[in-house]
């Protein structure tokens, strides 16, 4: 009997659940930096040169 509760127990346990799911967020943002790096940069550059820009004129 002790046997098949702890069996129960271990099978509808979730602690362990938020963290795989906190992992996977982690991979796939990292995956797309990755693939969209080129244009992050691109974005990020543009951005700051028209706030040096704007700086520069006031």
């Amino acid at each position: 009997m002790m046997r098949l509760k702890k069996f129960r127990d271990f099978v509808t346990e979730d602690d362990g659940m938020g963290t795989v799911e906190v992992i996977l967020i982690i991979v796939v943002l990292v995956g797309l930096v990755i693939i969209f790096k080129g244009r992050i940069t691109a974005i990020v550059e543009n951005l700051f040169d028209k706030i040096t820009a704007q700086t520069n004129s006031v």
